[in-house]
């Protein structure tokens, strides 16, 4: 019960306020990233796996044992550790970033949900239709959703402050290093593969999730068949089922730093459009409720 507890209290912390808007752990985190990187991989991205093994190593482990430490103070401890998944939460951020992508969709205002949407995704927005800005910011809720905010869940749960700490830090590093290009795609190897491992059992929870909360069986049926064509191991189930359960057609053509890449389509349906951006938050909030819900209901039994 205490730690469905905890996990209450520090989803109630972020819905309540949100991120910090100063001095963000994760800022301060990403400041070190960046020197580990120039140091271990250089300006022209010479390191090799196993240099992004050791700067993965010295950016995350000592964090951690740290995060074990607090976490294991007499009295104030249970307190440290609600605040610690409170800051790797970001549920109420993922609305304050796509529900005003939502709102300049149905005012008109493409150029306004184009920079909305730029903000929060890695793909080039300028050039987007209305159809585009909703298919992005719908993946972003249906992917954003289970990294930062069932993910880091799940790893308080199994393994307390030291294992949301070490999930949150491992995805942040994925985001910095694991892109597959001629400086990341040596270095950054580590990070990717350590966060697509740390992510593998709470994607197919997600993805379940998803599916029970929508139209579960064209949901399952777009995960089975649609989800491996994915080139992310994680991602797929989420997206797809996610897709599914909505009844939107995601995925497609996509432009990454000037390049076009041809996705494939996840999900079944008509394109989506603003309001499948609110269904897919309000998707995401009803996951999070009923995953607290099976929670309690858990320590209740097991009291």
């Amino acid at each position: 019960m205490s730690v469905a507890l905890s996990c209450l209290g520090g989803v109630a912390l972020d819905v309540l306020l949100g991120e910090p808007r100063r001095g963000h752990p994760l800022v301060a985190f990403g400041k070190l990233a960046d020197r580990l990187e120039h140091h271990f991989n250089g300006p022209g991205g010479r390191g090799w796996r196993s240099h992004g093994v050791t700067a993965w190593c010295l950016a995350v482990l000592p964090l951690t044992a740290v995060a074990w430490l607090l976490g294991s103070l007499p009295t104030v401890g249970w307190l440290v550790e609600i605040c610690l998944l409170y800051m790797a939460l970001g549920l109420r951020s993922l609305g304050d970033h796509l529900l005003p992508v939502a709102r300049a969709l149905r005012q008109g205002d493409l150029a306004e949900a184009r920079q909305r949407v730029g903000f929060i995704v890695s793909r080039d927005t300028r050039e987007l239709d209305e159809q585009g800005v909703a298919r992005a910011a719908t993946e972003s809720a249906l992917e954003n959703g289970s990294d930062a905010v069932f993910a880091a869940l799940f790893w308080f749960v199994l393994a307390g402050a030291p294992g949301v700490v070490l999930y949150r830090l491992s995805n942040t590093l994925d985001a910095m290093w694991g892109y597959r290009n001629e400086r990341f795609e040596r270095f950054g190897w580590a990070a990717a593969r350590i966060d697509d491992v740390l992510n593998f059992i709470p994607a197919r929870l997600v993805a379940l999730t998803y599916a029970l909360l929508g139209h579960t069986r064209r949901a399952w049926r777009c995960w089975r068949t649609q989800a491996p064509l994915w080139d992310s191991p994680n991602a797929g189930p989420v997206m797809a089922a996610g897709a599914g359960a909505l009844g939107v057609a995601l995925g497609g053509p996509a432009v990454y730093h000037g390049e076009l890449h041809h996705r494939p389509v996840l999900g079944e349906g008509e394109a989506p459009q603003a309001r499948d951006i609110e269904r897919a938050l309000d998707m995401v909030w009803a996951g999070v409720g009923l995953w607290l819900l099976a929670l309690l209901l858990g320590g209740w039994l097991d009291a």
